[in-house]
């Protein structure tokens, strides 16, 4: 059934990009034009696992799994690969990277295959001529978990802060350059500077800046649209409210929750 699915979804998209009676737009697309709605499509992903909302999740991986084939398709018009050889590379890469369940590998705790993973993936970032300790770090990732990427990397060769306490006093000197910053370069250099130090530290307590960032910004959002409910209740218009009213509505949107 899964193979008659996914099959019936190629030929979908084969006639779309078909130039004899195709979609014009889907026609018009590339790599670089589609490449977008692959991280919007991703994100929708992620906000429908945050919400749990089964249904929608559903929706939203068939959204991301036509922008693999999509993008399987074009290259297979272009003669580089298809939807099988995608699905033939991640299944000898899983393989590959799992000696303990595939291969001959006896040791399979969880700290060996941590070991073990890493010192695979060392070895294909070899292989794709990628030899520093940073290299491979996808350009497109979101900055905060970029930085947390990079930031894992350098330390997986022993450049990290022991502990905490030397992540947040650089964390405390970034602050303080910023607020001694004058021109505009100076500032957007530093409040980067300050970022990437804060993301150090919230890693070195075992926190993801960005399902940090993430939380706060659908907290933020909830409180927000209970303040304009409050305000709507009382038969007031919101936006005409003083900052110390909102700010009212706010600590009680605050205290209910």
């Amino acid at each position: 059934m899964q193979t008659t699915a996914i099959g019936r979804l190629v030929a979908i998209m084969a006639q779309l990009r078909n130039p004899d009676g195709g979609c014009e737009w889907d026609l018009a697309q590339t790599f670089q034009t589609i490449a977008p709605y692959t991280i919007e499509e991703a994100y929708e992903v992620a906000d429908a696992i945050a919400r749990d909302d089964i249904d929608d999740l559903k929706d939203e991986l068939g959204d991301l799994l036509l922008q693999v084939v999509f993008h399987s398709r074009m290259a297979e018009e272009s003669g580089h690969f298809d939807l099988s050889d995608v699905a033939n590379a991640i299944s000898e890469k899983m393989e590959r990277r799992h000696p303990h369940i595939f291969g001959d590998e006896s040791d399979g705790s969880a700290s060996a295959v941590r070991q073990k993973w890493e010192a695979i993936k060392a070895a294909e970032r070899q292989d794709k001529a990628q030899t520093g300790a940073l290299d491979g770090v996808a350009l497109g990732l979101p900055g905060l978990l970029r930085a947390e990427k990079l930031q894992k990397r350098a330390a997986r060769v022993g450049f990290d802060w022991p502990d905490q306490g030397g992540a947040a006093d650089k964390l405390r000197e970034e602050i303080g350059e910023f607020e001694e910053a004058t021109t505009a370069a100076d500032q957007l250099e530093e409040a980067g500077d300050m970022l990437f130090a804060m993301v150090n530290w919230l890693r070195k307590n075992d926190i993801s800046a960005e399902d940090a960032l993430r939380a706060a910004n659908a907290k933020f959002e909830r409180r927000f649209a209970g303040m304009e409910r409050l305000a709507a209740e009382a038969g007031d218009d919101f936006a005409k409210l003083d900052l110390a009213e909102q700010d009212g509505l706010w600590n009680q949107v605050k205290s209910e929750e």
